[in-house]
Formats: C-alpha cells, structure tokens, sequence
C-alpha cells in the first residue's frame, strides 16, 4: 500500500511491495467461493464446446458481422441489445451492491476467479503458506529451480489454454483447433490467444490484490453505492476487545480480555492483507476469508462463533436493519422494467431488415407515359436461420406503381439482397413536392416476417 517514509533523510511516498501469502482456509464461505469459482470457470471453458443445430452455440463472428446466442443470431443493426445489457448489468452492479456490498469482488470478478485458481496451483506445487514463504527465503538451490519451473509451467499452460477458449468465442473452436495443430494460425488469433495469455499470467500469478487496491475503480467509488444498511464484513469491537492471548478453554472475563485472541489468522488468510480488525476499508472485496478463519478459532476457543461476521453499519451501531429501503425497490424496479422490456422486444424482434437508399443524382425523370419516376436502391437482410422468398410492393400515392428488373426476391439464411426499383406515379397525384411512400415487404413462407421502411417520392411540384 502507498505510504510516506524516510529513507536515509530522504522521503518515500510509496512502499515497496511486499508479497502476500494468503492463507488456506476452509468453511462455509469458502466452500460458496469455490462452487462460485467451479462454475464461472466451468461456463467459460464449456460454452465454446456446445453446439447448436450444426453450429458453435455461441459466437461472434465478427467477419460476417454475426453473433450467434444459441438459437438468436443477432446483426450490427442488433447493437441495441448490447447497449441494453450494459445497461442492466451497471444497474445490476448498483442493486447488488447497495443491498449485497461487495459480494461481485468476493465471488464473482474475474481478478478473484482466476487467483484462486492460480493460488488452488501455487499452493499443490509449493506447499502450504509457510512452506512457500520458506521457500522464496531460501536461497537458491536445484530443488528450489524446479519447483518454481514446474509452478511457472503450469501457470503458462493453464493461460494459454484461458487466451485459447477466449479467442475460441470469435473464432469456431474446432477450426482454432485444427489452425493451431497445423501451425496455421493468422496474425490477429495469435496476438489475441497470446495476449488474453499473459494478462491472465500477469494478472492472477502476479499482480493478484494489486489490480484490485490500485487499478480497479469499483474499490474507489463502491461508498457512493454503500449505506448504512448494506451488508459488510465486519469485526465486532464491543466483543472483541480487548484483544489477548490465553490458553484454550479460559474465559475471556476471567482474564479481563474480549473474545479476540490476537492470533492474527484473520490477517495471514486475506488474500488484500489487511486486518478486518481495524475497520471496514476499501481493499477488502467481501470474500469472508476472514470469517471462515475466525469463526475457525472461536470453534477451538469454545467461544461463540460471529466476532467476524456479515453484517450492517446499523447492526453494528445497535439500530434496526433495513432489507427494503428505498434504493434498494427503486434498483429492483428499474431492473425488472428494463428486463421485460428487453426480453419483449427480442421476442418481437422481426429477423428481417430494409434499408431504403433513393437515388440523389437524379430527383425525378419522366417516362414515355408522362409518369413521374424515383429510382430506389434496397437492401434486404435476411436475418434469419433459413432463406426466404418475399414479396415487395410500395403504397402512399394514388396508382403508385412499383416496377423491377428482377421478378423474384428470393434471399438466403444470413445474408443480404440488394435491388434497384423503381416507383412511377401520375403527376396529378402529388399533392406535393415531396410525398412520404412506404415500401412494404412480406415472406410468403411466414406471415410474421414482415417489415415496412419509409421513404420520400420527390416530384415536380405542387399540382392542386
């Protein structure tokens, strides 16, 4: 942590790093943290695997500008939905922390997935937390080379297989596969696979708790979402204190001492390094290490168990908790709105777009029959799993007549159809310069795959 000292006359505002050794521990919290840790890893590393009616179940296909959600296959005109889904998930973020505190940093984040992982690693290879501390002490001997190497080893192994299934969500996986086994990998998968690498290495076997005390910015702004009712980790004073050593089984009364021990387990098992005993801070990321440790200890002391607990600023305080608060049913409101809203409009979405361009270097032109003439170019995307044959007509003048080259619209699965019409209508029908018209397009295998895009017919003038 940054701090200000002296050294030889001369000040020095940061600390240099010291290395964290958590602690193993284990306990109810532990046990959610890893079914946590189990599962997230789990979706990332499968769902590239699944397959969906031929295809990768999900993908991004950023070529063809497609992105397949199981049976959804979504477009750039799509960008929408991605727009809403950050949306929820920054309200999301809101909701769960103001009711929750940190339970994202504690559970969720992929800074803490990914350590525990490397640390579950670390600690197969190197042994337990004194083990490790002895070693890194002790100098340097052929034993100590391979340990580090073998640990290093499969810390790479497991990155490059992270930047792999990472790339594996843009590029199909067993065409990845097949790439990589021939050595035939393109420049961008490679950047991508040996990047996404070595920030997993960098991140979760070095950097650990300094990305989420100096580089992440929830740290710094989670109090503007805290009140005093939001669940924290937190030591209790009034039953701690004083803090002393004694023997197992003594009384803390009969000693004049709290419940705390001083035993500091609380301290080695956090993965920050910080002592819950001096109050909540914003290092700690609610993973309730700390709790399993203590309540661990006050087993073996036959003390009751919750000297660190969650709990709230108000409980703490004496006062009355608060599940449902205001915030907290506005969150859950807003959520639930856009949530439906969202799911409404995906599960009206039409898999069929037109785009209208009219042709501008000609306004107007008049035809053999004193018809006035507007030349459009359409595109049609067909955005749905099979290919469709559609029919095309135009409305919004009197006798307005559509005419084309080509006599049938036929469009495949995921692709798009271009076409040049043309409009004519009489120039005693224009009631002005410039007429709204709406180009209609139907499927005639399907009647909800429909569409109607609007365009200007410009004529010669105002006739009436």
């Amino acid at each position: 942590m940054a701090t200000s000292q002296e050294n030889n006359g001369e000040q020095v505002l940061y600390a240099a790093h010291k290395k964290i050794y958590p602690r193993e521990v284990s306990g109810y919290f532990t046990r959610l943290r890893v079914l946590s840790l189990v599962t997230l890893l789990g979706i990332y590393y499968v769902t590239p695997l699944l397959q969906w009616e031929g295809r990768q179940a999900i993908l991004f296909d950023l070529p063809a500008r497609k992105f397949y959600l199981f049976g959804l296959t979504l477009w750039p005109q799509d960008f929408i939905y991605l727009a809403a889904l950050l949306i929820l998930a920054g309200l999301a973020l809101f909701f769960f922390t103001a009711l929750l505190g940190r339970i994202w940093c504690g559970y969720a984040c992929p800074q803490t997935v990914w350590t525990e992982a490397y640390l579950w690693m670390e600690r197969k290879i190197e042994g337990k937390r004194t083990q490790r501390m002895k070693l890194d002490k002790a100098p340097t001997t052929a034993k100590k080379i391979r340990t580090k190497v073998l640990k290093h080893t499969v810390w790479i192994a497991f990155s490059l297989w992270t930047g792999f299934t990472f790339v594996a969500y843009f590029t199909p996986v067993d065409e990845l596969a097949n790439k990589l086994l021939s050595l035939s990998l393109g420049p961008w998968e490679t950047f991508w696979i040996l990047f996404y690498s070595f920030a997993t290495y960098g991140n979760a076997g070095f950097m650990r708790e300094q990305v989420c005390m100096y580089m992440c910015p929830y740290a710094r702004f989670q109090g503007a979402m805290f009140d005093s009712d939001t669940l924290i980790v937190a030591y209790q004073p009034e039953r701690g204190e004083p803090r002393g050593s004694r023997r197992r089984g003594v009384a803390p009364t009969s000693v004049g001492l709290g419940d705390c021990i001083d035993c500091s387990v609380c301290v080695q098992v956090c993965p920050t390094g910080i002592d819950i005993r001096d109050g909540l801070q914003y290092e700690c990321i609610a993973c309730s290490a700390c709790i399993d440790a203590c309540d661990e200890i006050m087993d073996k002391m036959s003390y009751p168990r919750g000297l660190i607990r969650y709990t709230t600023e108000n409980s703490v305080l004496g006062k009355a908790q608060r599940v449902l608060r205001p915030r907290i049913m506005v969150y859950a409101a807003i959520l639930l709105l856009l949530c439906g809203l969202l799911v409404a409009h995906i599960s009206q979405r039409v898999a069929l777009d037109l785009d209208v361009i009219r042709d501008r270097n000609t306004l107007y032109r008049e035809t053999r029959d004193g018809l006035i003439e507007n030349v459009y170019t359409l595109k049609i995307l067909n955005m749905d799993s099979q290919s469709h044959r559609y029919k095309l007509w135009a409305e919004g003048i009197d006798g307005l007549k559509l005419a084309s080259d080509q006599t049938e619209i036929v469009v495949e699965a995921g692709s798009v159809y271009q076409i040049v019409v043309r409009l004519q209508a009489d120039e005693l029908n224009l009631e002005a310069r410039s007429v709204p018209v709406s180009f209609y397009l139907q499927a005639e295998d399907s009647n909800h795959l429909s569409t109607v895009e609007e365009a200007r017919f410009v004529g010669p003038g105002e006739t009436r």
